[in-house]
């Protein structure tokens, strides 16, 4: 039994934070999901910013977008949404055998509409219609702004993966807004369960702090903060404000460990997915990590819902400067503003390719 096999025996949920036209149309993406048990997959600006601009594969649909007048934003989603209904539709049969659990992939909604909560409930409303399947989730970030649109779409039926979240304090709150978008739908007599992820990112804070804190402490803030949010989430979920939930139907968000590639060289390669196994939980990893793991990957044991070792690791942490919050809110704005940036670089280049493809 290869390590992908083990891990999700395990409980956890492996699904690749990739997608590019050439993963569908040569049949790897579903080569994956036979042999290294990927049950999902997720997306974000940079990602499509990779692939747009290193692929000739998506010329032809930027080619027949630019003949339509279509915007270079229009044309994105035209474009993501084809490739991740397709994805969806290879991962329907994991979806369906799991009742909703599992099986799904993730479209962001523009990083522009991050501080705007009714733009983006109402994009998110938009994009899951387009999409056309229940098993794509629409990522909301978890900033302060985004967490009444989160609200808004679970309360509304929109399956959302949260993104965005680092410390503690944000992953807390981003499970409230959770919490009421379902008590709402109880209290309007609607289904309970809208399926959710949160994602909690975490390889990060160790390229933060890389320079401020002494050698036994590096490569080590990551898999703490990581432990941390697993013992919140368990904690949370089994408390009598969800025991009444779970009594009318509804289903825990599940906790998704993000921004899983190792940062440092001189680090394990499989870091990340290794030290943060654990049931009821999902991990999404860059495609390389996949194939690390797949190749040299192990499972030592499972995290502990205990939520005493994670706060002496971070303890450790504190002794030495490092707050927990700010940097937790630092690492949130910055990597915010990173997806913008990803977001216009983008735009420019579905621009440039359909003046490059018209003029072809």
């Amino acid at each position: 039994m290869n390590a992908p096999a083990q891990l999700h025996n395990l409980g956890q949920s492996l699904w690749l934070d990739n997608i590019t036209r050439d993963l569908l149309d040569s049949g790897t993406l579903a080569r994956y999901i036979a042999e290294l048990s990927v049950t999902g997959l997720t997306s974000n600006p940079t990602i499509y910013d990779k692939a747009i601009g290193g692929s000739a594969a998506y010329d032809a649909a930027v080619r027949s977008a630019a003949s339509r007048g279509l915007s270079a934003e229009a044309t994105f989603f035209e474009l993501a949404l084809e490739d991740l209904t397709r994805a969806a539709d290879l991962f329907r049969p994991v979806h369906d055998r799991t009742a909703g659990v599992d099986g799904f992939v993730s479209l962001e909604v523009s990083p522009l509409l991050a501080y705007d909560a009714a733009a983006t409930a109402a994009e998110a409303a938009r994009l899951h219609a387009a999409g056309g399947r229940p098993n794509l989730f629409i990522k909301i970030p978890g900033t302060p702004e985004g967490l009444p649109a989160i609200e808004d779409s679970i309360a509304n039926g929109v399956p959302v993966n949260v993104t965005l979240l680092f410390s503690p304090a944000q992953y807390a709150a981003c499970m409230d807004a959770y919490t009421r978008g379902v008590e709402r739908r109880v209290a309007a007599g609607l289904p309970p369960y809208v399926a959710s992820v949160a994602s909690f990112f975490v390889s990060r804070w160790d390229a933060a702090i890389a320079s401020r804190v002494p050698a036994e402490l590096k490569n080590g803030l990551g898999l703490a903060i990581g432990a941390k949010a697993y013992a919140d989430y368990r904690a949370y979920f089994a408390s009598d404000r969800w025991g009444r939930l779970l009594n009318e139907g509804a289903r825990p968000q599940r906790l998704l460990f993000a921004s899983t590639g190792t940062k440092d060289p001189a680090a394990s390669d499989v870091l990340y997915i290794s030290g943060l196994a654990a049931p009821h939980t999902v991990n999404t990893m860059p495609e390389d990590t996949l194939l690390h793991f797949a190749d040299h990957g192990t499972v030592p044991g499972a995290l502990s819902a205990d939520p005493a070792g994670a706060d002496a690791a971070l303890a450790a942490y504190e002794a030495v400067g490092i707050d927990i919050d700010a940097l937790g809110h630092e690492l949130q704005v910055k990597g915010a503003q990173a997806f913008v940036d990803s977001w216009n670089s983008l735009m420019g280049r579905i621009e440039t390719k359909a003046g490059q493809v018209a003029a072809g």
